[in-house]
């Protein structure tokens, strides 16, 4: 594990952010939303959901025991045939019965419109990471898409129902600066 996975900040603390990503980063609504008002044609492209051992920050954030698996959900969001994000959500397994059943059904919605649809639902502060080469989540987004990827920027946010966590990750794929 790289020790970039725990170099989340506050966006106004990062230097360097190219100026047309800010907007992106800093929205404090639904991600989905933004793309499919920029875009003719919207797809949410499942690449797997699944329990995998999530990376030990992410761990810490849902309040999972270390060793333990999460459910994991990655996507790519694809406006007019082009990937622009690729999102990595986590949650605790007991909760796909509980609070969060919502996800275990959700296929190729997208989460974001469910998760800003409720109003029981609660979003905390938004995060922001340069994701390098080695970084895990760059290398699932460069393998998602199946291209190398230069340097990337992902934003991710704990969202609470019924005070039960589910971590958010979107990591800005190159094909976001068409919109």
């Amino acid at each position: 594990m790289s020790r970039q996975d725990f170099r989340w900040k506050p966006l106004k603390k990062y230097a360097g952010v190219p100026a047309f990503l800010h907007p992106w980063l800093s929205d404090p609504g639904s991600l989905t939303a933004r793309i499919v008002a920029r875009c003719n044609s919207f797809q949410v492209r499942v690449l797997g959901e699944q329990c995998a051992r999530p990376f030990s920050d992410e761990r810490q954030l849902i309040g999972l025991p270390a060793g333990r698996h999460a459910w994991v959900r990655e996507v790519l969001l694809v406006a007019d045939g082009i990937p622009v994000v690729f999102a990595h959500s986590i949650l605790a397994p007991r909760d796909l019965r509980g609070a969060w059943h919502m996800a275990r059904a959700i296929g190729s919605r997208p989460l974001g419109a469910a998760l800003f649809a409720e109003p029981g639902i609660q979003r905390g502060p938004l995060t922001v990471a340069r994701l390098t080469a080695a970084h895990p989540l760059r290398q699932h987004a460069a393998a998602a898409v199946g291209t190398p990827l230069p340097t990337l920027w992902a934003r991710r946010s704990r969202f609470c129902r019924q005070d039960r966590p589910l971590l958010v990750t979107e990591v800005f794929l190159p094909g976001i600066a068409r919109l």
